[in-house]
């Protein structure tokens, strides 16, 4: 008990001397840079070796690498709801994709370009408290740029009713399964684009597609929106250069469908050579050149970032800026991603029921590097286990803000300074899909219960230590372990608001 005060007392004097000490320094900027279904392994510094990613791995290189991080979900709207406030799923308002669909056919894509109503998802509550809104309290001008999914265009979910001075993008997610869209939003306001409309997920017959010259050419129009959305990012940055900003950039790269700069595929074309297209028989738009596409993507989104820090730089800001780069969830399984051609989730196990959508490691680990030169040292890696609920603490100490009392993170401000680090006891997660999931990690330990669905309330139980890809189940000779991580896990759900996210067979009604 002794140990345990003095390790307390330490850490909180670190914290408050840290605190103190940014409270006397101009207010740091903050960047959140969040790619879109990004696996773990498609990095260079995570140990990608077909795709370049030079600017990623130079913010590695200047900062700090993290190797067992978390998203809070296997998929986006989940993700982003307990990123922007620090509560996880058992506690979380929204935990899995709702397209509410009560409004009407809401992927029809006409319908929902005619009728704005029918966009977006469903709303998050007026009174949540989001990261940016605690942001404007300390006079953070704040804006996201991407993707959102947190709330249909003129509800209270909204992002500018829900702390963001600016917004521009795709307000709606599954407007973002096409980057050459019909429209983005700016602020309350529909920009149409010089791109005509084209609806993903349609059939395609392979054998016609194979017999049309320019066929595969016809998805790549005027407008596209990474582009859009990135040179409102850096407007951004230059607009309140003076002030201290907060700037989520939620880039909806490289998220299917296939589309990229025909420069930047051409030049993996040329390495990768003459392939397969992919016909668009499993979703989205076909592509001629699959795998050149999806690498393109992944380093456009490295050219964007690199050049966020070139702006930085140029405007005198780099050095009191805290940039923070991670991804949403694993990457996807579908839709002419080949991820065994670049082992996406290295060295986590591969493809369905092990990346997007399911909460093994491949599915919820994912990258996350933090830059802040006047603070990070540079080149360091850490092993700290963190979560994207944490993000909103975190944040917080820095900035000096009194942190909500209903969240479930924890701050890994000590980590970011290299100081002592208080550890979770455990991260908990539930997926209200794909059959019905939960996990949770205990040290080495994760869980994993799957089907809940169909009656299945048995643990999965591995030692990731000795288990990284979660290959062997060793429930059966840890009976204790598996005891105490079922009293957690009933102990951290509850109901959700939503009847569409119950679990009936953990007692919801």
């Amino acid at each position: 008990m002794k140990q345990s005060v003095q390790y307390w007392g330490s850490f909180l004097l670190v914290l408050c001397v840290a605190t103190t000490s940014f409270s006397q320094q101009k207010s740091p900027n903050i960047i959140y840079f969040l790619a879109d279904d990004l696996g773990y392994g498609e990095i260079g510094v995570y140990g990608q070796e077909k795709i370049k990613t030079p600017n990623i791995d130079a913010l590695a290189a200047s900062g700090m690498r993290f190797t067992q991080h978390y998203s809070g979900a296997p998929v986006c709207a989940p993700a982003r709801y307990m990123l922007l406030t620090g509560k996880h799923a058992g506690h979380a308002y929204i935990r899995g994709n709702d397209e509410w669909k009560e409004r009407g056919d809401v992927w029809d894509y006409e319908a929902m370009f005619k009728d704005s109503s029918l966009e977006g998802q469903r709303p998050i509550p007026e009174e949540t408290e989001t990261l940016a809104e605690l942001l404007k309290t300390k006079g953070y001008a704040t804006g996201i740029f991407g993707k959102w999914g947190l709330g249909a265009p003129h509800t209270e979910g909204a992002p500018n009713q829900q702390g963001f001075d600016e917004f521009y993008g795709y307000n709606c997610q599954r407007q973002a399964h096409n980057l050459y869209p019909t429209h983005l939003w700016h602020n309350e306001s529909k920009v149409i684009l010089n791109n005509e409309l084209m609806a993903p997920h349609q059939k395609w017959d392979s054998l016609s597609i194979q017999k049309k010259d320019g066929f595969f050419e016809r998805f790549i129009q005027k407008d596209y929106a990474p582009t859009l959305i990135h040179e409102k990012a850096l407007s951004f940055i230059e607009t309140h250069r003076e002030e201290p900003f907060f700037l989520y950039y939620a880039s909806p790269l490289p998220h299917l469908p296939l589309q990229a700069p025909s420069e930047l595929v051409e030049q993996y074309r040329k390495v990768f050579g003459e392939e397969e297209p992919y016909y668009g028989d499993k979703g989205y738009f076909p592509n001629k050149y699959p795998r050149a596409t999806y690498a393109a993507m992944i380093t456009y989104l490295d050219q964007q970032l690199g050049e966020l820090v070139a702006k930085l730089k140029t405007l005198g800001l780099y050095e009191n800026t805290l940039i923070i780069f991670s991804s949403d969830n694993g990457p996807t399984y579908t839709g002419g991603v080949d991820f065994d051609f670049f082992n996406s989730s290295a060295p986590f196990e591969n493809g369905h029921g092990r990346t997007k959508g399911f909460v093994y490691e491949g599915g919820i680990r994912v990258p996350m590097i933090a830059s802040w030169p006047d603070y990070i040292k540079a080149g360091t890696t850490t092993d700290h286990t963190s979560i994207f609920y944490d993000v909103l603490p975190t944040i917080c100490d820095v900035v000096g803000i009194e942190k909500p009392n209903a969240m479930d993170g924890l701050s890994f401000m000590p980590t970011l300074l290299g100081k002592l680090q208080l550890e979770h006891e455990f991260l908990y997660w539930e997926f209200p899909s794909y059959k019905g999931q939960q996990a949770m990690r205990m040290g080495k330990w994760k869980a994993v219960r799957k089907n809940i669905f169909e009656g299945n309330m048995n643990l999965e139980l591995y030692d990731l230590d000795a288990d990284i890809k979660e290959s062997l189940d060793v429930s059966d000779a840890h009976p204790k372990i598996v005891t105490k991580m079922e009293a957690i896990m009933k102990q951290e759900h509850t109901p959700a608001s939503n009847s569409k996210f119950h679990f009936k067979e953990l007692g919801d009604d």
